[in-house]
């Protein structure tokens, strides 16, 4: 009888203890791919055509946006006002909830110019710090 060898598990069989670098490439690159889709979408807000003006971009995001919808409405933040009344007692509490002193006020190109004196004139009777007044840089000729 010839004598017959049996292997045993693992004998011919050596640990790796490499990382498999292709498959973690490939899960980096589709995050990637997903944030860059998703990044321009979470910077939302309300969508208004701000005027053009020769003025430089604002660099400070630490303050309350206030936005002037076109068809008047009034958002702090994201959240619709609908009344004055209502933008009065919401608009302290929003900036005392943040802790912060300062806010920028967006408006649309379309909105008259007595409704955003309106706002800007309530947001100082409120104890804004400082106002910002929001607009997209002039374009070069």
């Amino acid at each position: 009888m010839a004598s017959r060898r049996r292997r045993r598990r693992g004998e011919n069989f050596s640990l790796m203890a490499d990382v498999n670098m292709t498959n973690l490439v490939d899960v980096a690159l589709v995050l990637l791919i997903i944030f860059m889709i998703t990044a321009p979408i979470m910077q939302g807000g309300v969508q208004v055509q701000l005027p053009r003006a020769d003025a430089r971009p604002v660099t400070a995001t630490q303050g309350v946006t206030v936005t002037v919808a076109r068809d008047g409405r009034i958002y702090v933040g994201d959240v619709p006002v609908s009344t004055f009344e209502e933008f009065r007692t919401l608009y302290p509490q929003y900036m005392r909830g943040k802790g912060l002193r300062d806010a920028y006020l967006r408006a649309d190109s379309a909105v008259p110019y007595g409704r955003v004196l309106q706002v800007l004139g309530m947001m100082k009777r409120l104890d804004v710090a400082e106002v910002g007044l929001v607009a997209e840089p002039q374009m070069e000729r």
